[in-house]
């Protein structure tokens, strides 16, 4: 998918849940520290967000990341082609995430594909998320290590790592090869 529809997609997705939260532009502002001029530029598609960004966003919208990608009016329908998946690259790590699972699809469960670079490192510092927020993440392959509060987790090819997502979260790739994981994400759904 091409940068400025991933971005437009983006664009009408934090509009769409924002207007459905009923937040101004000020107050989402201050739910999730991302200043307004910031959240106005993501929702008229003018800006390349950060996955930090995004997270704030998302956070403070009660959604999860994976939640940002899918369109605003999806479909329900059961079956995700990898042809229709969205991908998206963070300009700040370089990773680039793909939505797996059905979007619009009525399931608390997303799954996401994460190739990270070597060296990569991303820092997520929100804490506090609306529910309960349960994440598996599997290194399908290379090497990355996962930081969930002050518990460092070093994790292989093959390795699986359960988590509740109530901490700052950082992962970061050690080596000088890509890495390759698999996020299973169960939180509540909007509305």
């Amino acid at each position: 998918m091409m940068k400025d529809t991933i971005n437009q997609r983006i664009a009408a997705r934090v509009r769409d849940l924002r207007s459905q939260s009923g937040f101004s532009l000020e107050a989402l502002a201050d739910a999730c520290g991302v200043s307004r001029s910031m959240i106005s530029l993501v929702e008229r598609g003018e800006s390349s967000p950060t996955a930090v960004i995004l997270e704030k966003l998302a956070t403070g919208l009660g959604v999860s990341l994976a939640t940002l990608f899918e369109p605003p009016a999806a479909p329900a329908h059961p079956v995700s082609r990898r042809a229709d998946q969205v991908e998206w690259r963070d300009p700040a790590s370089g990773y680039l995430r793909r939505n797996v699972s059905p979007g619009g699809y009525p399931s608390p469960i997303q799954i996401v594909e994460v190739q990270f670079p070597a060296g990569a490192r991303v820092a997520y510092e929100t804490a506090a998320r609306p529910g309960t927020t349960h994440q598996q993440v599997w290194v399908l392959q290379g090497r990355i290590e996962i930081t969930l509060g002050e518990d460092r987790h070093e994790l292989d090819a093959g390795d699986c790592l359960a988590m509740v997502l109530d901490q700052p979260i950082a992962y970061h790739n050690p080596t000088s090869r890509p890495a390759r994981y698999c996020v299973v994400i169960v939180a509540p759904r909007p509305g």
